[in-house]
């Protein structure tokens, strides 16, 4: 769904890029106004993140993290301009699926994938192809319904560890972006037996996780963005299922330039090995080198 969604904005971008054009020539409008209209086809969601950022920089602030500077923040805004065009305008929507799943070596340790809020499986496309190189097991998901409960995920998230745990003969390691860390705590917080759901799995890796929820969510259509409020009654719920021991087992990825995860200690959890990033934006943290450094450490697979 994610996917065909995309494809109707870039080409609602692309369409609108033309007409902006075609006035221009009609009105013998000099080259800057053509570059403008080049632009808005390569990066409309340009203008939305400059907004974001500047929420960030206004209403962002905690006191739990360093704050950002204007530079870091400028940068973060450039960086993520430039994420946003790969992964919106081409990875989700026209190339979801044509990386697979990698089926990797037996006795090797497996990697399940779990992407953010309106996202798919081809945000992963750079992760998928450096399993393949190692040789890692891996899968990748399309949570859906993209805007249902994320409750709703849980079953395609039961079925993919027991494929990856039959396929390698070992329990995987569950890596969460955005949404997607969400979707692993639920679904080891749904097992029936706590301790034999810990065993599952060798850890969790949340990247930009709103665990404690995030100011924006309000703004967020669907079911999964009001459970990821500020101080929803489903964080709750859940976080009452889990036990300490249970969380010592997460590494948090977070950032004070998160422009989504709002305030950017909300992406910490209490007991787990938090690890910051400087100045790297929410969709770009996914593909920040300490991350797949961390997921592909020596000794882990």
């Amino acid at each position: 769904m994610m996917a065909l969604i995309q494809r109707c904005l870039v080409a609602v971008a692309l369409v609108a890029a033309c007409c902006w054009c075609a006035w221009c020539w009609h009105r013998g409008l000099g080259s800057g106004a053509y570059f403008f209209g080049l632009l808005l086809a390569l990066a409309p969601q340009a203008p939305l993140l400059a907004l974001e950022f500047l929420l960030l920089a206004s209403l962002g602030r905690d006191p739990n993290v360093p704050r950002p500077g204007a530079a870091q923040l400028l940068r973060a805004w450039a960086g993520e301009v430039i994420t946003a065009w790969r992964v919106f305008g081409w990875r989700q929507p026209f190339a979801a699926d044509r990386e697979p799943d990698v089926p990797g070596q037996p006795g090797r340790v497996g990697v399940l994938l779990l992407h953010g809020y309106c996202c798919n499986r081809g945000l992963w496309t750079p992760w998928l192809q450096r399993m393949r190189q190692l040789g890692v097991p891996c899968t990748a998901l399309t949570l859906e319904p993209a805007f249902g409960r994320i409750d709703r995920c849980l079953p395609a998230v039961e079925a993919a560890v027991l494929d990856l745990t039959r396929r390698s003969g070992r329990a995987p390691l569950l890596v969460g972006h955005s949404m997607g860390g969400l979707v692993a705590r639920a679904w080891l917080a749904a097992q029936a037996d706590s301790q034999a759901a810990d065993a599952r799995v060798l850890g969790v890796v949340t990247i930009g996780t709103p665990h404690q929820g995030t100011w924006l969510a309000r703004f967020g259509a669907g079911s999964n963005a009001r459970q990821m409020q500020r101080s929803s009654d489903w964080l709750a719920a859940l976080a009452a299922r889990e036990a300490p021991q249970r969380l010592a087992r997460f590494t948090c990825f977070y950032s004070h330039a998160d422009n989504l995860v709002m305030p950017a200690s909300s992406a910490m959890l209490e007991g787990a090995d938090n690890r910051h990033l400087d100045g790297v934006a929410h969709v770009q943290m996914v593909f920040e080198p300490a991350v797949l450094d961390e997921v592909l450490r020596p000794g882990l697979h």
